[in-house]
């Protein structure tokens, strides 16, 4: 039995997920909807396999790490084909995103021996009869929760690090991208064959559910902030860490001696590409006044060169997600009626499955276009006297995720106080691609990170050892001591610590 559905839309039909293309409606592929069992059963499976995959130590997973990440670089167009297909972004988009994700897995496969494996710790005088060791053991099974507007690079920004600390992983990729998701576990599977370890159990919401209950030892969610709360509260019933990472609605600072044409460019395309549907695109600009109206002409000019539609030749694609044209389209709506003006677009420009374009002004700070996180092609900017008022206003919001400066004198320093988890100058997005910076965010934008050296210890839990290799001179942890020994200790303390010093 077939169901009439609209294009990009998830539906269930007699037990199996059926994903189309956000802009033809062409099937893409079914996928069968796991069930609550089913869920807890490949969490046993890969609970087994840990085993075996931990035993591998860090040589071994590394060298399959690097198997897997050749596998997909030599078909890194079978994947951007595909991820075109279920998402609607263009094909370039969908190969620079692959390419990020094989860099990431490449780092955390080559790093994680440095960073996890055993080392010893430099000790305390107090304690000088004792020797300090530390080291990063795997947390066993890790259920990825994955969005769909970046299916390769952003859940394998977090499988490849789990996968690299020795745990094993239960994947849920998003109901609008199961395809994508299956075809990544089947590429592992083709250099992992022996174990279970990467498996891709699929459905609705209630399948992230199912996994949150399911007994993994770690959660790793990315999407928005109100369902990112759901995940929390599942998760708090048996205490399980999660890792969030949620929404944002990230600010570009113009100042006055920054590179105008290299600062529209960087805007235009931080805006705007995946049709913005990007939890780091940039949705608010804040430019100061000398340099205000040449920006927001350059950005009108590049902006409106930009070509809409799916398939060869288009920069922007469909919006993947129906539901969020209402968003939008609510954004633009309210940002007029207050006074705002559209120097791009505007109400016209939204025609499903599309969006084009829209670049707004004197829009009112307190509008659901600058408050909300947008997900949808359009910029709003406002003029601003000075970097300092800048600042202000992009850290009066309660996401944090990321942020961009574009300037000379004072760029990193605003950088630096951008309330974010992360920054860039003079260009935007670029840590998304940089493996070796964590990667996450502050306030409703989540907590936790993936990448880099954070990333790989967020997958692990620490292990520390003491061992004894002399005598002890205070005899402290006994009950032999004697008040003499306590006068000793009352002494050591007062020499060690007792002066006031820097």
């Amino acid at each position: 039995m077939t169901a009439t559905r609209a294009a990009g839309v998830p539906v269930v039909e007699d037990g199996w997920l059926v994903s189309t293309n956000p802009a033809t409606g062409e099937e893409v592929g079914r996928f069968e909807v796991a069930s609550s069992d089913e869920v807890s059963e490949a969490v046993g499976r890969a609970r087994e396999a840990a085993t075996w995959w931990v035993g591998l130590g860090h040589a071994g997973r590394r060298a399959r790490l690097l198997r897997w990440r050749s596998l997909l670089a030599q078909r890194v167009e079978e994947a951007a084909a595909l991820v075109s297909r279920e998402g609607g972004k263009p094909v370039a988009e969908a190969i620079v995103e692959t390419v990020a994700a094989i860099d990431h897995i490449d780092w955390a496969a080559r790093n994680a021996r440095r960073v996890l494996g055993p080392r010893r710790v430099r000790g305390r005088l107090s304690l000088a009869e004792f020797s300090a060791h530390l080291e990063y053991l795997p947390m066993g099974v890790v259920g990825v929760i994955g969005p769909w507007n970046y299916p390769v690079v952003t859940p394998l920004g977090t499988v490849a690090y789990a996968l690299a600390a020795g745990n094993t992983v239960v994947f849920k990729p998003s109901e609008y991208t199961p395809a994508v998701g299956a075809w990544l576990a089947s590429t592992f599977a083709e250099v992992v064959p022996e174990q279970p370890v990467l498996q891709v159990v699929h459905g609705l919401g209630d399948v992230g559910a199912a996994l949150c209950r399911a007994g993994v030892d770690k959660v790793a969610f990315t999407g928005s902030t109100a369902t990112g709360k759901k995940v929390m509260a599942a998760c708090a019933e048996t205490l399980t860490p999660v890792l969030i990472e949620a929404g944002g609605k990230d600010a570009l600072i113009v100042d006055a001696d920054a590179d105008v044409s290299a600062a529209a460019e960087a805007c235009v395309w931080g805006a705007l590409t995946n049709a913005g549907q990007t939890c780091l695109a940039i949705e608010r600009v804040y430019a100061v006044e000398p340099v205000y109206d040449a920006f927001v002409a350059e950005v009108v000019r590049r902006a409106g060169a930009l070509t809409v539609g799916y398939g060869d030749g288009f920069d922007i694609g469909p919006i993947t997600m129906p539901k969020q044209i209402d968003v939008i389209r609510r954004h633009i709506d309210d940002a007029l009626s207050r006074g705002g003006r559209a120097v791009l677009g505007g109400r016209e420009a939204v025609e499903p499955p599309y969006v084009k374009p829209t670049i707004l002004v004197d829009v009112p700070e307190d509008s659901a276009a600058v408050t909300e996180e947008t997900f949808g092609p359009t910029l709003v900017i406002r003029k601003v006297a000075d970097v300092d008022e800048a600042v202000r206003l992009a850290n009066a919001t309660s996401y944090g995720l990321g942020g961009a400066v574009f300037g000379k004198r004072h760029a990193v320093a605003a950088a630096r106080r951008l309330r974010t988890g992360m920054a860039s100058v003079n260009s935007v997005i670029t840590f998304i691609g940089m493996s070796s910076l964590p990667f996450g965010g502050v306030g409703d934008s989540g907590f936790g990170r993936t990448h880099g050296d954070d990333g790989l210890r967020e997958f692990s839990r620490a292990k520390a050892i003491t061992m004894r290799r002399g005598p002890s001179a205070l005899k402290a942890t006994t009950f032999e001591r004697t008040p003499a020994h306590v006068a000793r200790i009352v002494k050591a303390v007062k020499l060690l610590y007792g002066r006031s010093r820097p």
